[in-house]
C-alpha cells in the first residue's frame, strides 16, 4: 500500500510537472507573437478569466519580463502561477493604452489588480468638521467644507496627523505662522475658527497653498540641519500630503477647464487628440497631416463638444485625470498644439 501512494504521488508529481511544461512552452510562442509597440496586456486563468490587466509602451517587452528568472514581487509570483494564457489589445499611443488599461480595470476588476478597480473607496478631506474631532478628517462623501476626491488614503492620513502638532496656523499678512509643538494642542473656541478660516483659505487659493508649502520645505531642511528628525518628518509629510492635494484641487482642475489638441507621432503618420472637460472627445490618425486637416479636426471637436452632455463621476474620473495630467506633462512642447 504504501509502495503504491509512493508510485501514485510520483504519478501525480511527473503529471503536473509535464503539463506546467506544456504549459510554459505554450506561453513562449504566445510571446513570440507579441508586438514591440504600446498596447495593453491581459493575463488569463485556466478557465479564461481575466486575473490581470497591465500597459506598456512595449508589449514584447514587458509581458516577457514575467516569465525571465529575475527577482519579481511575492504577488507577481503568485500570478504567475495561474497565467494559461495572455491575450493583447495594440495601441497607437502610449496615453491610450494608459487609459485603455485603466476603464478595463474599473470594467473587468482583475483579482490580481491593486489599484483603479475601487474607486468607491476614494475619500474627501472636510475641514473643520469639530472641536471634538480633528481639525481636518477624511470623510467618504463629498459635504460642506469637503475637498477631492483624492486616492492616496495613507499619504493624507499622515498629512492630517502631522498638522495636528502645528495648528493654530496664524495668517499675517501673506505669512503663516505656526509652532511645532510636542503635543498637540487644545485650541479655544476663537483659535479653532480661525484655524479653520486660514486652512479654507489655503486649500481654496493655490497661491496661499503653495506658499504654505515653501514655509513647510524651508522648515523641514532647518530641523533636518539641527538633526531633528521625527519634526522634519512631520514638515515632509505635510509637504507630500499637500502636493498632492494641489495636484487634485488645482492641476487637475485647470486640465477640465482648458480644450487641449495634441499631436503625437505614430508608427507611420501622425495621431490628433482633442480633449475638453478632461476627457478625449475625438481622436484621428492621419498619414500626412496638413493644417487643412487639423482646421478640419478642431471643427469637428468643437461641433462635438458644443453637444456633449457629460455625466460625472468624479471619484472614477480621478484616476483618468491623473493619467491625463502626467501624460501632458511628459509629452514635448511641440505635441502640444492647443493649450
Amino acid at each position: 500500500m504504501l509502495l503504491y501512494r509512493i508510485s501514485k504521488h510520483l504519478f501525480e508529481r511527473n503529471k503536473i510537472k509535464k503539463y506546467g511544461n506544456m504549459k510554459m512552452n505554450q506561453l513562449k510562442e504566445k510571446l513570440k507573437q507579441l508586438p514591440s509597440l504600446p498596447g495593453v496586456y491581459k493575463m488569463l486563468d485556466s478557465t479564461g478569466q481575466i486575473i490581470y490587466v497591465g500597459k506598456s509602451n512595449c508589449l514584447k517587452k514587458r509581458v516577457s519580463s514575467y516569465f525571465t528568472p529575475s527577482p519579481k514581487p511575492a504577488k507577481i509570483e503568485k500570478m504567475i502561477l495561474f497565467i494559461n494564457d495572455i491575450d493583447y489589445i495594440v495601441t497607437d499611443t502610449h496615453l491610450e493604452a494608459r487609459l485603455l488599461e485603466c476603464q478595463l480595470i474599473k470594467t473587468i476588476k482583475p483579482y490580481f489588480n491593486a489599484q483603479m478597480k475601487n474607486d468607491k473607496r476614494y475619500f474627501y478631506v472636510k475641514v473643520g468638521h469639530s472641536r471634538q474631532a480633528h481639525v481636518l478628517s477624511i470623510v467618504p462623501e463629498r459635504d460642506a467644507d469637503t475637498f477631492g476626491p483624492f486616492r492616496r488614503k495613507q499619504l493624507i492620513q499622515s498629512m492630517i496627523d502631522s498638522f495636528t502638532y502645528l495648528f493654530p496656523i496664524v495668517k499675517k499678512n501673506n505669512h503663516y505662522d505656526f509652532i511645532y509643538q510636542t503635543l498637540p494642542q487644545i485650541m479655544s473656541v476663537e483659535d479653532f475658527m480661525n484655524n479653520k478660516q486660514t486652512l479654507m483659505e489655503i486649500f481654496l487659493e493655490e497661491n496661499k497653498m503653495l506658499s504654505l508649502i515653501n514655509q513647510l520645505q524651508l522648515a523641514m531642511r532647518e530641523e533636518a540641519a539641527h538633526y531633528h528628525y521625527e519634526k522634519a518628518a512631520r514638515y515632509r509629510d505635510l509637504v507630500n500630503g499637500l502636493t498632492n492635494i494641489n495636484h487634485v484641487l488645482h492641476d487637475y482642475k485647470r486640465l477640465l477647464e482648458k480644450d487641449i489638441l495634441l499631436k503625437i507621432p505614430v508608427r507611420d503618420g501622425e495621431k490628433l487628440f482633442y480633449i475638453s472637460k478632461g476627457q478625449i472627445i475625438l481622436k484621428k490618425y492621419f498619414r500626412a497631416l496638413s493644417p487643412i486637416e487639423i482646421d478640419k479636426f478642431l471643427a469637428e471637436a468643437n461641433n462635438i463638444k458644443a453637444a456633449l452632455i457629460i455625466n460625472r463621476n468624479e471619484k472614477a474620473e480621478i484616476d483618468f485625470q491623473n493619467i491625463l495630467f502626467s501624460e501632458l506633462q511628459a509629452l514635448p512642447d511641440d505635441w502640444i498644439l492647443l493649450k
